[in-house]
């Protein structure tokens, strides 16, 4: 049993979740992968093939969609909300740019609930039309779900194609992961591995978005939604540690991946997380320069380019319940275990 497995099989002993998947490697190679535990607390032992809900890895995702549209020069990262969507016009988010909501400067608020009085698509979309923004733009960094939906909403207008579509065509098909996607057709969700038993819903979520929000889309937004096995997520691990050669050119892929907010407390790329001096999700283990996302159900992507390293982490940990902060501390151990695995591997080479 690898350090990795002990990590996350002590997890699942705690109840922090009751599956896990891994896989930590470089651009050229997968180093330790593997999965434990069962699809749900009753439910059929994982095998590795089971479908993940992503959550907020989605938000990256999205991110190289847009990036790819930008170097096609259907969108500018100067383009406004009013550019692309006549319906924002002269109101309080024309002028917030394609860049303010990649890096979570826009002002908008985060994690607001419009699913509980606006249950359908057409009224929860309105209500992000009327949001007040919390902050002008540019004055800090708050993560915001609700910018991102509006961001996806931009790279629709500019694209032409619903957002599922585009994010299949720009970064899904060329990395070849075949089973990553919005709204699982009835095989994936077979496959799927359990989230919340969810009070508003009425039972245990399997094969459909956890994102209350995202339901209400319709299960595609540009904040959440995906869904995807290991080994996808492996295929895109390995292909941003090697600078995501098949999706943008370098000089795009290094604008996205670097540093845009060192004026405020939280560093953020564009659509991706940065490493925070302190409070990183995934500790201190990975490079000053490194980059990734985190989702709400348990999962993780990220990614140390001064070692062409990548770290995957799929969990459930939303279930049964959303409550508790437990996968903090197996995150942050697993990120860890899987520096050292590298280094070890880097040492007896």
């Amino acid at each position: 049993m690898s350090t990795l497995e002990d990590v996350l099989v002590a997890g699942r002993a705690r109840r922090v979740y009751s599956g896990a998947a891994w896989s930590v490697g470089t651009a050229t190679g997968v180093r330790d992968r593997g999965w434990t535990g069962t699809r749900a607390w009753d439910g059929a032992a994982l095998t590795g093939e089971e479908t993940w809900d992503l959550a907020s890895v989605t938000k990256p995702i999205v991110g190289l969609a847009v990036m790819a549209l930008v170097e096609r020069g259907a969108l500018a990262l100067e383009d406004t909300v009013g550019t692309h969507l006549p319906d924002y016009r002269g109101g309080d988010k024309a002028e917030l740019t394609v860049a303010r909501l990649l890096t979570h400067t826009s002002g908008l608020p985060g994690q607001v609930q419009l699913y509980r009085r606006h249950p359908t698509r057409e009224a929860l979309l309105e209500a992000l039309r009327l949001l007040p923004p919390r902050t002008a733009p540019g004055t800090r960094v708050e993560y915001s779900s609700q910018g991102f939906i509006l961001l996806g909403l931009i790279a629709e207008s500019a694209s032409g194609a619903p957002l599922d579509e585009l994010v299949d065509r720009l970064v899904c098909a060329p990395l070849g992961m075949k089973e990553t996607g919005f709204t699982p057709d009835t095989a994936l969700r077979a496959r799927a591995v359990a989230t919340e038993d969810c009070p508003w819903r009425g039972h245990v979520v399997v094969g459909q978005v956890h994102d209350e929000n995202a339901v209400v889309l319709g299960g595609v937004g540009g904040h959440a939604g995906l869904f995807a096995p290991l080994a996808d997520m492996e295929r895109l691990g390995r292909s941003l540690a090697a600078g995501a050669p098949e999706l943008l050119r370098p000089e795009t892929f290094a604008l996205m991946t670097a540093a845009h907010t060192d004026a405020h407390a939280l560093r953020r790329g564009l659509a991706w997380q940065g490493q925070d001096a302190v409070g990183s999700p995934v500790g201190p283990s990975f490079g000053p320069d490194s980059f990734g996302h985190t989702g709400f159900t348990g999962t993780s992507l990220w990614v140390d380019p001064a070692t062409a390293r990548y770290a995957v982490l799929l969990t459930n940990r939303v279930h049964p319940s959303r409550t508790g902060d437990a996968i903090v501390a197996v995150r942050r151990d697993f990120h860890t275990a899987a520096t050292a695995l590298g280094r070890a591997a880097e040492e007896g080479a």
